[in-house]
């Protein structure tokens, strides 16, 4: 069940090598063969790599703590590298600190509380079933509930978490982000309580295996006082042989909620009052929300909101209608009320009837022109005339119809169209009215959803017309734009994401931001989220797709109030793209997204993330070397802060030397390198420690032109003693014997 709620109206340290003095020999020759070294096997002094560095002033960038190693027994012998070694001991827990642990967002106990509830009458039972009478707690540390899609049992599952674990229990909702349940992804933490929804139909089906590993899973979470509770859907849970295990217990949800009790509480919940009592006093909007799921009257409740707003509006503004017409400022709060909640299929299914190719007054059915010119102003609503004509006409182009035309002596497309009714006259048929400023009034919106839906529930031929002509009709990015929030609802109508994939196909190229848009407003939706993250990550491979995913990437990584889990899945994301992407233009893109998190504070810890996973072997170097780049960014004069006493624990070194020894990279990396060096030029000692830094970097093999060009780059910068900064690390890389055969000044090509 969805609790979304509507706007409511109420007030350790590396060791430290010897610093380098005098000119160094050139690392273009094998060693034995510089000045001052001997030939293989004679000892030699070492080169020095880094200035030693002290520890990271932010804990959060610094390296991993060591274990806490908590010993009971008098003497102790400890091997390996353990940080602390404590006196006691309950139990060392290890799966924290893997890699692929399921990560969630930690809710608010007092929030939870505040949300709608709605019980069912079985849940009652449910409860007693559940909850020891003795302790107050759940009998078992894992409870698995299944029930029917949109049923509420996330709620019901949250519900009994939040009052009955204990108040220091830390409540955790977990993002089940993975190919097929396992026991090694699910978390394990001392005094938690997990809560996991099941509901992807590939990702989820659930195994006899996982049952076998959830019962061990039961009692190690038992021994650390935490539970979990899976929520899994029905179609899901077909074997009724996946019961029977020790250390959990299963419950099916066979009743969902009453309606009218969901939508009154939302309405109560969120500071409307009023409307619940009005709703009491209105039978035939009653009427119209017997059998709704949870879900469904959780969105019904907005709908009453809105049709209120809308009442509102419009008592406390003068009416543009002719007084002459049944104006909508005339329609009461309960036939709006009621009219917002009719799913309006007895009147569509005579619209959308037999075919016809002229309008009769006594068949309700409209020709092809008309519906076109309905749908058009379902999305618009009330709209100038001309920009719903234009649209209308659009819509036609797009299905590829063209007037119909009889007889031999059939009319040019202009005199027939001039021959028929007028816009007026048919604007008046679909439902509409004209004020006097000859604008459309379409003061519909349930209604106007209700004909999108018909449409595109009942002509399956129309859909990809549809989403065309939205597309093409969408004027920004905005999901207040009405041609975005129809492709939003209709997409992920029926719970699926196949004709996001459809949308990918027709907006990928021409609309990018459209698509982008649309696929935000999909991830956020509890039901299809993961769906469409799986749809992305598909898309991330792919060039033509790259700018749509990058700028839904960058929104969703921007947003301070994202849970770490779907932060995670945006940065696989772009990972993917810069991995697989062989265009300069689409890479650039993916580091102005890493560029931008480099601003934030969660966003810096991310890259660093990204750069030691690709230092450590993990993760592509592609995408590693771009969260590198973006962390290169100088902040003001002075020494750069990734070769500050306050960087994170990454070689940066070994970052530098691997981006100039690819020309591709180098020319992305030597920019940035130039801007470190030239603002802390003018510091001498900033400089001298960043030029010693940088030249172990410069040196090794196919290493020349990289350094060269660098060198280049350099000419022109000088030191406040006006020591050309150029030459002064061409005199350090460069031996003298090889001066006059690679001159700083020369050709490199």
């Amino acid at each position: 069940m969805s609790d979304a709620q509507f706007d409511p109206i109420r007030p350790q340290e590396p060791e430290a090598a010897e610093e380098e003095t005098g000119p160094q020999p050139s690392s273009w020759l094998p060693r034995w063969r510089r000045p001052g070294h001997g030939r293989p096997g004679e000892e030699t002094d070492d080169p020095a790599v880094f200035l030693p560095k002290q520890p990271s002033s932010h804990p959060e960038l610094g390296r991993v703590k060591s274990e806490v190693l908590e010993t009971a027994g008098a003497t102790n012998h400890v091997h390996g590298d353990v940080g602390v070694v404590a006196g006691s001991v309950e139990r060392l827990v290890l799966n924290q600190h893997k890699r692929d642990v399921l990560e969630g967002i930690e809710l608010d106990r007092g929030s939870l509380l505040e949300r709608p509830f709605v019980p069912a009458p079985q849940w009652a039972a449910v409860r007693e079933q559940v909850i020891d009478a003795d302790t107050g707690r759940l009998r078992q540390p894992v409870l698995v509930i299944v029930a029917p899609r949109s049923f509420g049992s996330t709620t019901l599952a949250l519900r009994l978490l939040v009052e009955y674990t204990a108040s220091q229990t830390v409540l955790v909702k977990l993002d089940a982000d993975w190919t097929a349940p396992s026991r090694g992804r699910l978390p394990l933490k001392k005094a938690h309580a997990f809560q996991l929804d099941l509901k992807h139909p590939i990702n989820d089906q659930v195994s006899a295996d996982f049952l076998d590993a959830l019962s061990v899973h039961a009692e190690e979470l038992r021994a650390h006082r935490s539970y979990l509770v899976l929520t899994v859907a029905q179609e899901l849970w077909a074997d009724h042989r996946l019961g029977g295990r020790t250390g959990f217990q299963i419950v099916h949800l066979h009743a969902a909620p009453d309606a009218q009790q969901v939508v009154e509480a939302h309405l109560n919940a969120t500071g409307y009052t009023q409307l619940t009592t009005a709703l009491q006093s209105y039978p035939s909007a009653q009427a119209s929300l017997r059998g709704l799921t949870p879900v469904a009257a959780a969105r019904a409740a907005r709908t009453i909101v809105m049709a209120w707003q809308e009442h509102t509006r419009l008592q406390q503004s003068p009416s543009l209608v002719r007084a002459d017409t049944d104006a909508a400022a005339h329609i009461s709060l309960e036939e709006r009320v009621t009219a917002a909640l009719t799913d309006w299929r007895e009147e569509l299914d005579g619209r959308f009837g037999e075919v016809t190719g002229l309008h009769n007054s006594d068949n309700p059915s409209l020709t092809v022109e008309d519906r076109c010119l309905l749908l058009a102003l379902a999305v618009r609503q009330s709209a100038p005339m001309p920009e719903v004509a234009r649209s209308a006409e659009k819509l036609q182009a797009a299905i590829g119809h063209l007037p119909a035309q009889s007889g031999k002596a059939a009319l040019s497309p202009v005199p027939s169209a001039f021959a028929g009714r007028g816009l007026r006259r048919r604007i008046l048929d679909v439902g509409a009215d004209v004020d006097m400023q000859d604008r459309v009034i379409f003061d519909r919106p349930a209604y106007g959803q209700a004909v999108l839906e018909y449409v595109w529930d009942n002509y399956d031929v129309m859909r990809e017309p549809l989403l065309t002509w939205l597309v093409e009709a969408s004027q920004s990015t905005s999901p207040e734009d009405p041609a975005v929030g129809a492709l939003a609802s209709l997409t992920v109508r029926h719970g699926t994401v196949d004709y996001l994939n459809t949308l990918g196909d027709i907006a990928c190229t021409s609309k990018p931001e459209v698509l982008s848009a649309v696929m935000e407003s999909a991830v956020r939706d509890e039901h299809v989220g993961r769906l469409a993250w799986a749809a992305l990550y598909r898309w991330a491979g792919q060039d033509e797709y790259a700018p749509a995913v990058v700028s839904l990437c960058r929104r969703i990584l921007n947003d301070a109030s994202i849970a770490a889990s779907t932060a995670k899945m945006a940065m696989v994301r772009l990972r993917r793209i810069a991995h697989t992407t062989r265009d300069a233009a689409i890479r650039s893109t993916v580091l102005a997204a890493f560029e931008e998190l480099a601003q934030q504070p969660t966003g810096v810890m991310r890259l660093v993330a990204e750069v030691r996973d690709w230092q450590q072997g993990k993760a592509s170097a592609r995408g590693g070397s771009l969260a590198f780049l973006a962390l290169m960014a100088p902040a003001g004069n002075g020494t750069p802060w990734l070769m500050s006493a306050d960087a994170p624990d990454i070689d940066v070194q070994s970052a530098v030397h691997d981006l100039l020894s690819t020309p591709d990279t180098a020319t992305e990396v030597i920019p940035r390198l130039t801007a470190w060096v030239r603002a802390c030029a003018t510091d001498p000692d900033a400089y001298a420690r960043l030029r010693d830094g940088l030249l172990p970097s410069l040196r090794g093999h196919n290493m020349f032109q990289a350094g060269m060009a660098l060198m280049q780059e350099l000419d022109g910068i000088s030191t406040s003693d006006g020591v050309s900064v150029a030459d002064d690390f061409y005199h350090h890389l460069v031996d003298t014997r090889l001066r006059t055969v690679f001159p700083l000044k020369g050709d490199t090509a």
